[in-house]
């Protein structure tokens, strides 16, 4: 993956998007990172192929991003996925 094919604003649809759908992968890859407790540092080199060295706030800020996503995906988004609707 290109660092620069990742978005860098916060990613705040309500449906699950073809952007996510593309980026699964990486964001069950952040998820287990985040339950790791790896340095944000490592998984943004690794997982998203992000040059930490070149623009340290730059590259936190696309982790944040697709970490936060991921975290939606696996409490609310994921139920698009499978089919099932939200309870309210």
């Amino acid at each position: 993956m290109q660092s620069g094919d990742l978005r860098e604003t916060p990613i705040g649809d309500p449906e699950v998007t073809d952007y996510d759908r593309a980026h699964l992968p990486d964001y069950l890859r952040l998820l287990d990172a985040d339950a790791a407790h790896a340095d944000w540092r490592e998984a943004a080199s690794v997982i998203l192929g992000l040059d930490i060295a070149a623009d340290p706030a730059r590259a936190q800020r696309i982790h944040q991003v697709h970490l936060d996503r991921a975290r939606w995906m696996s409490t609310c988004g994921y139920r698009q996925l499978v089919g099932t609707k939200p309870s309210k």
